[in-house]
């Protein structure tokens, strides 16, 4: 397989990380690496295998004879950079919100819809972390019975917010056993030992953007725009993976014991469940993990077409930089770049 030249856009961040760590780990075909963060962070040296890389700032030359940029810097970084590192030539693999729903930009979950890369113009967008777990569990049955309904609950740690969230849960955490007063800086309200039901800024329909791009990412990656969805996404007191209870109304009834095996043989799914021995999915068992982990599937009391599941992920992972390195993998493999230099 040939080899490509990568640029990591944020490569400070836990999710730039992630992405460092994931290249290697998976063996990804790079000729070279380069890494970018911003003015803030330029300068610090990065491990990459056994070298040391200088974070270099980023600029519009930045991307000149590169093939692929994975960007995990923010919507407003990625605004500016990637049309430019686009028409240098790169095969863009963006992970903010900046181009999610544009309707030229694919939305991809390479388990779902591997082929919409194809249509690319320069910019690939990863999905939400919270949207892309959901997909990969739900998916592998709406391809058997389709899927009416979904009202999904989401559970969601603070590393979604990145470092200096995850430096609050702990302090405060530390501070609330000590019986010393807490004043929240990262989030609205104490995250340590509380819940938050706000992620993301409130819009005029109540909802949260959060909530509303679980809604619209789901309806474009799996390409079923009639598919009706509630959302209530809540910040809790964990530090890695993000865990969801998901209720789903199909089109014809689907038991659970059909559901467990369409879902054992689902790419990226492992089902753990089992009630007689508490095995279910827990954020600190998804935590360091690839997989979706799917369990508690039942009948659902309310509907007689219905199942009720509880789905956990690490949401670096899959639910970031994996999901885009899938999808670097996917584009090489199928040759699907489409280059100006």
């Amino acid at each position: 397989m040939k080899s490509y030249h990568v640029a990591i856009v944020g490569a400070t961040g836990m999710v730039g990380q992630e992405f460092i760590k994931l290249l290697q780990q998976r063996n990804f075909p790079m000729a070279s690496i380069s890494l970018y963060s911003s003015d803030r962070s330029a300068g610090k040296r990065l491990y990459v295998g056994h070298r040391e890389i200088e974070v270099k700032e980023t600029a519009p030359e930045s991307f000149q004879n590169v093939d692929i940029v994975l960007f995990s810097a923010g919507a407003e970084i990625s605004k500016m950079f990637s049309p430019i590192a686009a028409r240098s030539g790169a095969l863009v693999i963006d992970n903010s919100a900046a181009f999610r729903m544009e309707p030229k930009v694919p939305l991809v979950v390479p388990e779902i819809n591997p082929e919409d890369i194809k249509a690319h113009e320069g910019i690939v967008a990863n999905p939400n972390c919270s949207t892309i777990q959901m997909v990969v569990a739900v998916y592998p049955l709406h391809k058997v019975n389709p899927i009416k309904r979904i009202v999904v609950s989401t559970y969601q740690s603070v590393s979604g917010t990145g470092a200096a969230a995850m430096e609050e849960l702990t302090t405060q955490t530390k501070l609330v056993l000590d019986g010393q007063n807490v004043v929240p800086h990262v989030y609205p309200h104490q995250i340590g030992f509380n819940i938050l039901p706000e992620i993301d800024v409130f819009l005029d329909s109540g909802y949260t953007k959060e909530e509303g791009k679980m809604v619209e990412e789901t309806r474009k990656i799996m390409h079923a725009p009639d598919i009706a969805i509630s959302a209530t996404c809540v910040r809790v007191p964990v530090f890695i993976g993000h865990s969801e209870a998901i209720n789903i109304e199909f089109t014809d009834p689907m038991s659970p014991e059909d559901a467990r095996q369409i879902l054992s043989k689902a790419p990226g799914v492992k089902v753990l469940d089992d009630p007689s021995v508490s095995l279910y999915p827990m954020p600190w068992l998804a935590a360091g993990s690839d997989d979706v982990y799917v369990g508690r599937i039942r009948s659902d009391a309310s509907h007689p077409r219905g199942l009720v599941m509880w789905v956990v992920s690490d949401n670096l992972r899959k639910g970031a930089a994996l999901n885009a390195i899938q999808i670097a993998e996917e584009a090489a493999r199928r040759e699907w770049f489409k280059s100006s230099k």
